[in-house]
């Protein structure tokens, strides 16, 4: 548990996107151990409202932060049949590859570019990106350029993230008319058995 602690402040601590991904990278044999013994929520949390807006014919989805493939996993038990990952550590896709859970495996960064045409997916997955060190309301933008017109994103959002400019942004979003706020939990915490963790928060957006 302690060298989980200490994996996790050098990820949120990371300045750099090849800093995070080389934390993930040493970590990925042990992460589904170690996140299953802190109690991580964000995973079942974010399943749960995607199911609630989006169908199990939706396809393909995103699980866009993959990492290790524990969403993806379930995504599975739900029965939606065509998932993709994307990831920014090398280490985290070789473990969810060996699960065979998903259709394609992508390294790539949240937060700029991303490897798809317009218009790529029905529904997109999020859960533990946007949080401190990792990704912040610059990652929104090219999510919402691959997620389908009438299509659903899910997202897990660091709530001190959501206070700084991610709540004004989806307000901008919103009154443009280029989505709609479909569901928020309020925050919560990710990781109950960590003291001091900070709270969270998931969301839905549907596109108009």
């Amino acid at each position: 548990m302690e060298d989980k602690t200490a994996r996790l402040g050098a990820a949120y601590q990371a300045e750099k996107p090849e800093d995070i991904a080389r934390v993930y990278d040493a970590w990925a044999e042990s992460y589904d151990q170690d996140m299953s013994l802190a109690g991580y929520r964000h995973p079942a949390i974010s399943l749960a409202i995607l199911t609630r807006h989006v169908p199990k014919s939706a396809a393909p989805v995103l699980d866009a932060g993959a990492g290790t493939g524990l969403i993806g996993e379930w995504l599975k038990i739900a029965g939606y049949s065509h998932v993709e990952a994307l990831d920014i550590s090398a280490g985290m896709l070789k473990v969810a590859e060996r699960k065979s859970i998903y259709k394609a495996l992508h390294e790539a960064a949240l937060g700029g570019t991303l490897p798809f045409a317009d218009d790529s997916f029905d529904a997109i997955i999020s859960a533990g990106v946007f949080t401190s060190g990792h990704v912040g309301v610059e990652g929104l933008d090219d999510l919402l350029r691959i997620c389908r017109p009438g299509g659903v994103i899910v997202l897990t959002i660091k709530d001190k993230l959501w206070q700084s400019g991610f709540s004004q942004r989806i307000a901008e979003l919103e009154a443009t008319g280029r989505c709609v706020l479909s569901d928020d939990t309020g925050p919560y915490v990710s990781m109950p058995g960590e003291a001091g963790t900070t709270p969270s928060r998931c969301i839905a957006l549907t596109m108009a």
